[in-house]
């Protein structure tokens, strides 16, 4: 028996949710974050996806690789796919057989939408009391906006996250990325596994919730508390921090780079070691974080000018070696094939027969101790539609059911 401090050898056990079900029923982004997540770590995910067309980020091209769109290979590697539609009676059937041998279901429809087809998750968790399903809404159940599709756009600007995004004195920005479905994504997938592990204590599911809304918000962190504490609303900083300074990027003499300085003790590195100036070093209003805070403008122009006479490799190195934290700013492009990225194995190459192999972003997290699922690519739609039928003894007997019908890509 091997002791729990040393371990087992590495990638030595199966990945922790082998033998987990997921059902998804989820569409664009933040389910298909979830299950990708839950497939990453075992699972077997069916993705039920509809025959005109089926996941809409299908269609949402270019970029086109091997005829399916970057945006769908991005959030649905080690799936299955299955084209079913549940305006049908045999598209319904498939779901509830699948709902009572599966421990997730993962949706994201419309309010009502499921329940009015007689696939609520009541009537779902009725048939299979041990079911988990997750359901993810724009803004929840309640409220002006609970009926109201769930956008990342939308979400960001009810949130208040575009309103902090952008330049100082600029119009508000959003989020370079769909910020708030990937946080929901990421929420929705936690409320899963606590259920799991509760339902190993209690032995029944759960119904869980999230939304894009409530996870925008959860996003503003100290700024959401700032503005509780406060009562005021807080402004646009750019790329500085309403509470750290120097904590920005600065112009060396061929590029630009960033410069993260938290405490009082790395500010005197940085002006002692990295910038070689006791006369910085020495200065009372910027000995305390406060006292940076409350003499900003004078401290940032201090430091554009010296910064701008040397190189950013020089400033790197000088950072480097007095452990303060800096680094470049980096395209994604560049981010994905940096040394740190290839060293950590942050692109996972994953392939699927018939498929041309589908470079994609590794999960962000590690089970040293676990087996590492199949790299399986993401799925043509209704790929595994037959054998998905099948294996629950159901022909598709109505007319159209399951073929699918994709618009040419671009």
């Amino acid at each position: 028996m091997v002791s729990p401090a040393s371990g087992p050898s590495t990638a030595s056990r199966r990945p922790p949710l082998e033998g987990i079900l997921v059902l998804d029923l989820s569409r664009v982004l933040a389910g298909p974050v979830t299950t990708m997540a839950l497939a990453d770590m075992g699972a077997r995910v069916i993705k039920v996806e509809s025959p005109r067309g089926g996941d809409v980020t299908r269609q949402w091209t270019p970029p086109v690789h091997d005829g399916e769109s970057a945006y769908f290979l991005s959030v649905n590697r080690r799936k299955e796919s299955v084209a079913v539609d549940l305006d049908t009676e045999t598209g319904r059937e498939f779901v509830r057989r699948w709902a009572r041998k599966a421990d997730v279901v993962v949706e994201n429809f419309l309010p009502g939408a499921l329940a009015s087809r007689g696939l609520s998750a009541d009537a779902m968790r009725a048939e299979n009391p041990r079911l988990i399903v997750c359901t993810i809404s724009g803004a929840g159940d309640a409220g002006p906006l609970a009926s109201a599709p769930g956008f990342d756009l939308l979400a960001q600007g009810a949130s208040g996250l575009m309103a902090i995004t952008g330049p100082a004195g600029g119009e508000p920005h959003k989020v370079g990325v769909a910020l708030a479905d990937v946080m929901t994504g990421w929420t929705a997938l936690a409320a899963v596994l606590a259920a799991l592990v509760a339902r190993e204590r209690d032995g029944c599911g759960a119904h869980v919730k999230t939304d894009l809304f409530s996870s925008a918000l959860s996003a503003l962190v100290n700024v959401a508390q700032n503005a509780l504490v406060t009562g005021k609303e807080p402004a646009r900083h750019g790329n500085a921090h309403p509470s750290i300074e120097p904590y920005r990027p600065f112009a060396a003499s061929d590029a630009k780079f960033l410069v993260a300085v938290g405490t009082d003790a790395q500010f005197r590195r940085l002006a002692a070691d990295v910038l070689h100036s006791a006369e910085l070093a020495q200065d009372r209003r910027f000995e305390t974080s406060r006292g940076r805070i409350e003499n900003r403008e004078e401290l940032v122009g201090i430091l554009d000018a010296l910064f701008s006479v040397e190189t950013r490799a020089t400033w790197l190195d000088r950072c480097g070696r007095a452990n303060i934290p800096a680094g470049p700013i980096a395209g994604v492009r560049e981010a994905l094939l940096s040394p740190q990225a290839q060293a950590i194995g942050s692109v996972l190459v994953t392939t699927r027969e018939g498929h041309a192999p589908v470079p994609t972003v590794r999960a962000p997290f590690r089970f040293l101790e676990f087996e590492e699922p199949a790299p399986l690519a993401p799925p043509r739609l209704d790929e595994d539609g037959d054998a998905l039928f099948a294996e629950v003894g159901m022909k598709r007997t109505e007319a159209g059911e399951g073929t699918p019908s994709v618009p040419p890509t671009s």
